[in-house]
């Protein structure tokens, strides 16, 4: 997996190298269009935490300049999912989306890392096999 984007150490992570990162659990459910409610075990770190180590480029406005920050998360399989930094972010909705390296008890180190957005109703926006993870700001920074 990628993480790419404005960025300070942009760089490449395995499942095993997303595992030294404090780790969570999280019972997820969410409903499918096809087979009805889902539910499902995962494990692995906090997306914000391993993007934070990543150094996102905020300029000098601060908390503020946060809010221009967009994440798009890219599957190997092309699907594709859009956050906002302030839906991550602990100063504002501080939703716990997860980089996923256990699904169910089973490791992801063969598919890849899956994103979990554990709030969202329909799992639309669980990527499986994620290829990258692209912050990028989306406004130019803010005069003064």
């Amino acid at each position: 997996m990628a993480l790419l984007g404005d960025l300070a150490r942009p760089t490449r992570l395995t499942v095993t190298a997303l595992r030294a990162w404090p780790e969570r659990d999280m019972d997820v459910s969410f409903e499918c269009a096809t087979s009805g409610v889902q539910r499902h075990r995962f494990r692995g770190p906090l997306l914000y935490d391993v993007l934070v180590a990543a150094g996102p480029a905020f300029g000098p406005a601060g908390r503020r300049d946060r809010l221009r920050f967009l994440i798009t998360v890219t599957g190997l399989d092309g699907h594709l999912a859009l956050l906002s930094w302030a839906e991550i972010d602990p100063d504002f909705c501080g939703a716990p989306v997860l980089l996923a390296t256990w699904a169910d008890g089973a490791p992801l180190d063969g598919p890849g890392p899956q994103l979990v957005v554990p709030q969202d109703r329909c799992g639309a926006r669980h990527i499986s096999g994620i290829s990258a993870v692209r912050v990028a700001a989306h406004l130019p920074a803010p005069a003064g």
